[in-house]
C-alpha cells in the first residue's frame, strides 16, 4: 500500500474516532486492488459495506486503494487522497443507516459523506 494513502487513512480514522460515536465496532480494510468485488451483486466497486443481519456480528468496510497513483496523476495529491477518504465516509453513511435500522440507500450515504468530509476539511489544509 502506498505510504501516503496509509498515513492519510490512519489520520482520518483517528479523527473519526474522536468526533463520532461507533456503538458497534466497524473495521475498515484497505485493499491494494483497483476495485473489489461486491460479495452480493458480484459487481466491481471501489468500496463496500458489509451489514450483517445479526448485530452481534461486526460490520466491516472494504476500500480499494490500488488506483491511487492513477488518481494522483488525474486529480493531484489532495483530491486523490480525499477521494479515498470520501469512500470511507460514504461507507460510514451506510454503517449509520445500518445502526439505525434504516434501508441502505445511496443518497443518504452521500449526504453523510459530504457532512463528514466537510467537517474533516475544516480541521486541516491537506488530507
Amino acid at each position: 500500500m502506498n505510504s501516503e494513502v496509509r498515513r492519510a487513512c490512519l489520520e482520518f480514522a483517528k479523527w473519526l474516532r474522536k468526533e463520532f460515536a461507533f456503538p458497534i465496532r466497524v473495521l475498515v480494510y484497505l485493499k491494494k486492488d483497483d476495485q473489489i468485488k461486491n460479495k452480493f451483486t458480484k459487481e466491481l466497486v471501489s468500496a463496500t459495506f458489509f451489514a450483517p443481519y445479526d448485530k452481534q456480528e461486526e460490520p466491516y468496510i472494504r476500500i480499494a486503494t490500488g488506483d491511487y497513483m492513477e488518481l494522483l496523476h488525474e486529480l493531484g495529491k489532495d483530491d486523490a487522497l480525499a477521494s479515498i477518504l470520501n469512500s470511507i465516509a460514504h461507507e460510514l453513511g451506510h454503517y449509520y443507516q445500518w445502526i439505525d435500522d434504516e434501508e441502505l440507500e445511496e443518497e443518504s450515504a452521500e449526504d453523510t459523506a459530504d457532512y463528514i468530509m466537510g467537517l474533516y476539511s475544516d480541521t486541516r489544509d491537506h488530507p
